[in-house]
C-alpha cells in the first residue's frame, strides 16, 4: 500500500494545507515525514530543546520543514490541522488555542487510520491498563500461525503510519493502542477489539478515572464483529454496553473460569471458546491447554483468552491458536524467570510499573519475597497489600517511594518481615537480592514486581530487570 495510493482512497489532500505537529519523537518525526510527503506545509512545535531534539530537528529541516524548539505553547500562524504525539497532554495551552481557533486535534493513530486505502487491512485492536504489549503479540502470533500476513503495531514501538503507509501488503494489523492515542483518534473503527482491564493510571494526564476509562472505552466504537471484555472486571463490560457499534456486533467475555455462552473461558486446563462456535447454547470449541500459554500465570491466561477471542473473532481456525501460543515468547522483564538458586525461584517482573500489574504477578506464586519499590507516581498501596499478604513470606523496599509502601505492610501485613534499603547507587539491587535470598527458603520464590517507575535509580524498567538478573547470576555463580 503506498503513500499516493492511499491519498486517493480516502479522498484526503494535504497539499498546501498547513499542519502544525506537536512533539518529536517516535511518532511525532514519521507524521511530519508523512505530512511533508503529502505536500503539506508542516511545522513541528517542540517543548524541549536539548541535544537530542536539536539532531531531530536538524534532520526535518533538511527535508524542508520547519521546527519551532522550546516553543510548544504557541498556535503558528495559518494552522488548518494539529497532529499531536500521544503524550501531550488535553489542556496544554497550543490545544485550547487550537480549539478556540476551530482547528482539529488528531494523533498520529488517527491520521494513519484516515490515509489507509480502501483495501487497507482491517485493525484488530487492544487496550488496557495492564497486558497489552503481550496480548498484542500473542494475537499476531497466533494470526501468523493462521498463514496471514499481520504485524504487531502501535503502542508497541511500530508506528501505525508506518504500517499503513509501508510497501508490505497485510491481511490484518493487531494494534496496540494506548488511552493516549485513543482520546486523540475520534474515527478509529476496528474490526473487533478488546479492553483487558481497567485500573487507575495516568489520572494526572486524564484528570479523572471517569476520563480514563472513556477514552478507553473508544476503542470498542464503530466495531463491527465483536467487542471483548474481561467479565472479572466489570468496568470493561461497562465500556461495551456504552459503545455505538456496528449492527450485529456482538459482545464476547473472556474468564479464567467455565465460559458461558458467547465467552471464552478454562475448563480442566484447557482453553475453550463458545462463543464462535455453532450452537453456543450446547458446544464449545477446544483451542489449547493452559501449559501452552509461556508463562502459565493467572494474568497471562488471561491475555492469551482475550488475543484468542480476537483471532476467532477473525475467523481464525482453533489449531491457529493453539500453535500461535505455543510459539509465542513473552517479552523480557514480564514474568520471566531468571534461574533457580538454593531452590528459590528468581523472577525478574521489571515491568509491573503500577499495582495493578504487581497485583497480578503476586497473584501467580504462593509464598514470596517480594522485591517492591521505585516512583509512585501517585499510586497507593494499601488494596495491593491487603490483597497480597497472605503470599508474602517477606519484603525488600527500594527506591524514592518505598516509605508508602512500607506503611501499607504495617497496616494490613504487620507480621511480614520488611527489609528498607536506603541506597540508591549501582550495588543497591545486589543488596536487595542478598536480602531476598536471606528471607527465602526453598520453594519460595523471589519476585521483583516493583509496583512502581524506575526512573529514580534506573533509566528505565528494563534496567531495572537488567540488574536484578545480573544480581541473581552472582548469587548462583
Amino acid at each position: 500500500m503506498g503513500s499516493g495510493k492511499v491519498t486517493e482512497g480516502q479522498g484526503l489532500s494535504f497539499e498546501g494545507k498547513h499542519v502544525t505537529v506537536a512533539g518529536l519523537g517516535v511518532s511525532g518525526i514519521p507524521a511530519a515525514k508523512v505530512l511533508h510527503g503529502l505536500g503539506a506545509l508542516v511545522t513541528v512545535v517542540n517543548d524541549g530543546a536539548d541535544e537530542r531534539s536539536r539532531a531531530q530537528a536538524a534532520e526535518l529541516e533538511a527535508l524542508g520543514i520547519t521546527v519551532r524548539l522550546g516553543d510548544g505553547a504557541t498556535l503558528p500562524d495559518g494552522t488548518e490541522l494539529i497532529v499531536t504525539t500521544p503524550g501531550w497532554q488535553p489542556d496544554k495551552p497550543l490545544f485550547t488555542a487550537a480549539r478556540a481557533a476551530g482547528v482539529e486535534i488528531w494523533g498520529d493513530v488517527e491520521l494513519a487510520w484516515r490515509l489507509r486505502g480502501p483495501d487497507a487491512a482491517p485493525w484488530l485492536a487492544v487496550t488496557g491498563t495492564n497486558g497489552k504489549t503481550t496480548t498484542v503479540q500473542m494475537l499476531a502470533s497466533i494470526l501468523k500461525a493462521a498463514d496471514l500476513r499481520t504485524a504487531a503495531v502501535g503502542n508497541i514501538g511500530v508506528s501505525v503510519l508506518d504500517a499503513v503507509l509501508g510497501d508490505e501488503e497485510y491481511d490484518v494489523l493487531a494494534v496496540e493502542l494506548s488511552s493516549y492515542q485513543l482520546h486523540w483518534a475520534p474515527s478509529l473503527r476496528a474490526h473487533s477489539a478488546a479492553v483487558l482491564n481497567l485500573a487507575p493510571d495516568h489520572l494526572d494526564w486524564h484528570g479523572s478515572m471517569e476520563a480514563y476509562a472513556a477514552d478507553k472505552g473508544r476503542i470498542y466504537e464503530g466495531n463491527r464483529v465483536a467487542c471483548v471484555y474481561n467479565v472479572a472486571d466489570k468496568a470493561t463490560e461497562d465500556l461495551v454496553r456504552e459503545a455505538d457499534v456496528e449492527e450485529g456486533c456482538r459482545a464476547v467475555g473472556f474468564t479464567l473460569g467455565s465460559p458461558a455462552p458467547s465467552q471464552l473461558g478454562v475448563v480442566d486446563g484447557i482453553l475453550v471458546d463458545r462463543a464462535f462456535v455453532e450452537d453456543r447454547q450446547k458446544n464449545a470449541q477446544e483451542l489449547a491447554e493452559v501449559a501452552d500459554v509461556n508463562p502459565p500465570a493467572p494474568h497471562n491466561i488471561a491475555n492469551a483468552l482475550a488475543a484468542a477471542a480476537l483471532a476467532r473473532a477473525f475467523g481464525v481456525p482453533a489449531k491457529a491458536v493453539r500453535d500461535g501460543l505455543r510459539a509465542f515468547t513473552p517479552d523480557a522483564h514480564r514474568i520471566a524467570h531468571v534461574a533457580d538458586v538454593d531452590g528459590v525461584a528468581y523472577i525478574d517482573d521489571s515491568k509491573a510499573t503500577n499495582t495493578h500489574a504487581a497485583e497480578a504477578s503476586l497473584a501467580a506464586y504462593e509464598s514470596i519475597v517480594w522485591i517492591a519499590g521505585g516512583l509512585a507516581k501517585g499510586a497507593t498501596f494499601d488494596e495491593l497489600v491487603a490483597k497480597s499478604a497472605k503470599r508474602l513470606r517477606g519484603v525488600v523496599l527500594i527506591g524514592a517511594d518505598r516509605a508508602l509502601i512500607r506503611e501499607a505492610l504495617a497496616r494490613h501485613a504487620p507480621e511480614v518481615p520488611v527489609v528498607d534499603l536506603d541506597r540508591t547507587d549501582t550495588g543497591a539491587m545486589l543488596a536487595a537480592v542478598q536480602e531476598a535470598q536471606r528471607l527465602a527458603a526453598a520453594g519460595d520464590t523471589v519476585l521483583l514486581a516493583p509496583a512502581c517507575a524506575s526512573m529514580d535509580m534506573f533509566a528505565n524498567y528494563n534496567k531495572r530487570g537488567d540488574a536484578f538478573a545480573t544480581a541473581v547470576r552472582e548469587l548462583g555463580a
